[in-house]
């Protein structure tokens, strides 16, 4: 036979084991604040009962009251903590209310009739239905637990205020006198076991809401660290393309001063050529040391002009293209190799000297010097270069075509990379810069340079330029002086 005694003794332990396993939980988990107050609540549900248990048969007035008022200051530490787990509005004031008044109600029966206990159950009941109706409001705001798991326990706590509106309807009807089935040995047991019940299922549902919260939070954590670990490898990839775009400017500022030191080259060699003219010529003609000292003071100036614009520090204005006629250009270019006293070896075929393009003057004639110095430097010194210009299609056709060495077929696609030279070129001096640095500075002006073997030896290098449309051409030619 179950009586009061063992119940309150089940309903004890059942208590206290919940109050441990929160008191745990929430040392655990301290970022869930909340979690104190339903161990507190638990704790003082579980002193409650003690406190019941403890007290003798004819207790006194304040041992009827205050268990049940600890007990019921539980329920309203639950409805704390769930309303703060769930971050729904608290109504503290409700409960502070209630308690005042529970302790009124429950003092002013017992001093009236201590063995009046259906108004006590009444005063409880009301208590009850209150605190309860609170949290499963709560319940039905909240969106942050799974709908089911709400209802669930919503479902518990109506279950719970229902027992207890049945037990009040009870007391009404039933006599003082009336005997309980033989299961439990008191009419009220049945009530204490049932909520022993209630106390198991709420816990297994708080449970199982922190369990949600907890791989809510572990989720959001981990798409967080998803998000973190993306953004860390965007900054990665921006960073590498920094450091890529940073390492191709310094590769582009060495290549420069490569390209430039080689291109010194050529107006040194002239001054040393025309330097050692001047020694041979000794106390000779004047106007031969004046002509020898003209083409040095040319050459310097070149060499200034290129320290300027390559190694000055407005780089940025490097290409500078202007309104010119292919004619001055092959002039100039005579001119640098009259100095070297190489002009004799070239055959210049530019019939229509009036072609008119935009491009950097300085750079076409570097370009046409370096090639016609590549074709001089690989072809026997009886054999002539030939300088062809022609207008085809769209573009400005410039062909230095030498009768030398040539180029062999399978490293013709190699010659042009930096410091390339072919395999049958190891015996004469050179940088591998020459077809390079044309090519770079021909990707200014948009153009190209191939290099095509020769049917009757040697080989020709191809320059084309873009030129304007006609109507532009015809404002272009217009501009540019004869």
């Amino acid at each position: 036979m179950l009586d009061l005694t063992t119940i309150l003794i089940v309903t004890l332990a059942t208590a206290c084991l919940q109050a441990l396993v929160w008191i745990f939980a929430w040392r655990a988990w301290r970022h869930l604040y909340e979690l104190k107050f339903l161990a507190a609540g638990f704790v003082a549900m579980a002193v409650g009962v003690l406190l019941m248990l403890v007290r003798g048969e004819q207790p006194a007035d304040w041992a009827i009251i205050i268990p049940n008022t600890v007990i019921k200051l539980g329920l309203v530490l639950l409805a704390e903590g769930l309303a703060r787990f769930l971050g729904q509005p608290r109504y503290s004031w409700i409960g502070i209310s209630l308690l005042i008044a529970h302790v009124a109600a429950w003092s002013a029966i017992v001093a009236v009739d201590p063995g009046d206990v259906a108004l006590r159950i009444h005063a409880s009941t009301v208590f009850t239905v209150i605190v309860m109706s609170v949290m499963c409001l709560g319940l039905a705001r909240d969106r942050t637990q799974p709908p089911l798991l709400r209802w669930v326990t919503i479902a518990v706590l109506a279950e719970y205020m229902l027992a207890s509106i049945v037990q009040s309807v009870l007391e009404l009807g039933l006599p003082a006198d009336f005997q309980s089935a033989p299961v439990l040995a008191d009419r009220n047991a049945w009530y204490l076991l049932q909520g022993t019940l209630f106390l198991i299922a709420l816990f297994a549902c708080l449970l199982f809401m922190v369990s949600s919260r907890l791989s809510a939070d572990l989720r959001e954590k981990n798409e967080s660290l998803s998000r973190e670990v993306q953004e860390r490898r965007r900054l990665e990839s921006r960073l590498s393309a920094s450091l890529e775009t940073e390492r191709a400017l310094r590769e582009e500022q060495v290549d420069l001063m490569r390209v430039v030191s080689h291109e010194f080259r050529t107006p040194l060699a002239v001054i040393r050529n025309a330097t050692e003219m001047i020694g041979l010529v000794g106390d000779g003609s004047p106007s031969t040391k004046r002509a020898r000292l003209a083409g040095i003071n040319e050459a310097l100036d070149r060499l200034f002009a290129l320290i300027d614009r390559f190694m000055g520090d407005d780089r940025e204005h490097t290409y500078r293209p202007e309104q010119i006629r292919i004619g001055s250009v092959i002039a100039e270019v005579r001119r640098h190799f009259e100095l070297t006293d190489c002009s004799d070896r070239l055959d210049v075929a530019a019939h229509d000297r009036d072609i008119a393009f935009r491009a950097d003057a300085e750079m076409m004639v570097t370009i046409l010097i370096n090639l016609i110095d590549n074709a001089l430097k690989y072809s026997p010194d009886d054999r002539p270069v030939r300088i062809a210009v022609r207008e085809e299609l769209d573009c400005l056709v410039v062909e230095v075509r030498d009768r030398g060495m040539g180029i062999p077929e399978d490293e013709l696609g190699k010659v042009g990379r930096r410091f390339f030279r072919a395999s049958n070129a190891k015996g004469v001096m050179g940088t591998g810069l020459g077809i390079y640095s044309a090519r770079r500075l021909l990707a200014y002006h948009g153009a190209t340079l191939d290099l095509e073997p020769r049917a009757d030896g040697g080989t020709a290098a191809i320059v084309r330029v873009p030129l304007p449309a006609e109507l532009d051409r015809e404002l272009l030619f217009e501009g540019v002086p004869a």
